[in-house]
């Protein structure tokens, strides 16, 4: 395992811990529905993330849907959440478990933290509203964060000598501008549909906040 992988396993351990101390056991215990949606959105991921196509190890391409995970579950349980899918997609083969921090870091937490960030500046400083919601917390997010994603995996391999930039830019970084859309679209649907029909399953949103006004 090289120092950059060390490094980013090391990271991703200290914000997994971060993200469990604050949890509540005895109340997720009983609470069957926070149950069923944490192990539930795990595992949609978990077969989301399977159907992924590349020629290069660790130069996969896949949709995230962390976008909608983060909206539905809040920045700390999307994170164990995430944490839970990426472990069963990697126990079957996903990607090196040498990479799993890096995966782990660039893959879910970037995605997660961008998502959350734009929720918490748009919760604060545009007018609440559906629309909004949608678009400003999911769909762009969404876009934003798979770009980001395979950007600094693609740098993180070039770092560390895998593979050279002309392999990374033409397998990898190119395919860019061909995963924003499909990636957004697929955040902006699914969290629509919930909002409408399964709004208590959001944990962001509140009718009060982005339908009464």
């Amino acid at each position: 395992m090289s120092s950059l992988q060390l490094l980013a396993l090391l990271i991703y351990g200290v914000l997994l811990l971060g993200a469990v101390r604050h949890v509540d056991f005895t109340h997720f215990a009983s609470n069957k529905q926070q149950q069923h949606l944490i192990f539930g959105t795990a595992a949609s991921l978990f077969v989301l993330w399977l159907f992924k196509a590349g020629i290069f190890e660790g130069l996969d391409v896949h949709f995230l849907g962390l976008s909608v995970l983060t909206l539905m579950l809040g920045f700390r349980n999307a994170i164990i959440a995430s944490f839970i899918a990426l472990l069963g997609a990697n126990a079957v083969g996903y990607g090196s478990w040498e990479n799993f921090g890096v995966n782990g870091l660039l893959g879910t937490v970037v995605p997660i933290g961008i998502t959350y960030l734009f929720y918490m500046l748009s919760f604060h400083r545009i007018p609440r509203q559906l629309f909004v919601y949608i678009f400003v917390c999911a769909f762009f997010p969404a876009a934003l964060s798979i770009a980001l994603k395979t950007l600094t995996l693609g740098a993180f391999y070039y770092i560390e000598g895998t593979y050279t930039w002309d392999i990374i830019f033409d397998n990898y970084v190119l395919l860019i501008p061909l995963l924003v859309f499909p990636e957004a679209l697929l955040n902006g649907m699914a969290i629509t549909l919930l909002v409408i029909y399964q709004p208590t399953w959001v944990y962001t949103f509140h009718d009060k906040f982005y339908l009464d006004n």
